[in-house]
């Protein structure tokens, strides 16, 4: 059974808001930064899961996102995973600490310099560079990104 999930990054000055994955012991993301979100809960739309995991994560109530994609990661040491990508440019509210890592506000030209998945790069810089809504299959052995391909 395939996962469902959403991932946002949320803008303000130039910048993304940018989780470092440091806090838990056993965690994919172990050392990755990554945007906020999550798995959806029973009955829940990609909205909704949004939403929830934004608050649960950061505090921050979104007032304007955008579904930029959908991204299908496939592994062979975990369940395949289809995640909504939002980016969100306005909310309310003020940063908490968040129990996966460290919140932190990256200038969006120094993204690329942090440790991230080799396929995030691929869709962060089509985020960047504001493209149509997109489709984007990733596949990894390990930690090894070995196949991508945008959707027709």
């Amino acid at each position: 059974m395939a996962s469902l999930t959403t991932l946002c990054y949320i803008e303000k000055d130039e910048k993304y808001l940018m989780l470092h994955r440091i806090k838990k012991e056993i965690d994919v993301n172990k050392g990755k930064w990554i945007g906020v979100g999550g798995h959806f809960l029973e009955n829940e739309t990609p909205e909704e899961c949004l939403l929830r995991e934004v608050k649960e994560e950061t505090g921050l109530e979104l007032k304007s996102y955008k579904f930029r994609g959908l991204i299908t990661f496939i592994s062979d040491e975990w369940q395949t995973e289809y995640m909504c990508l939002y980016t969100a440019d306005d909310f309310t509210g003020e940063l908490i600490p968040c129990d996966e890592g460290e919140l932190q506000w990256i200038p969006k030209r120094d993204i690329m310099k942090l440790n991230l998945w080799e396929g995030d790069k691929i869709f962060l810089k089509m985020l960047m560079e504001d493209a149509d809504f997109f489709t984007l299959k990733l596949r990894y052995e390990g930690d090894k990104l070995e196949e991508w391909k945008l959707g027709e």
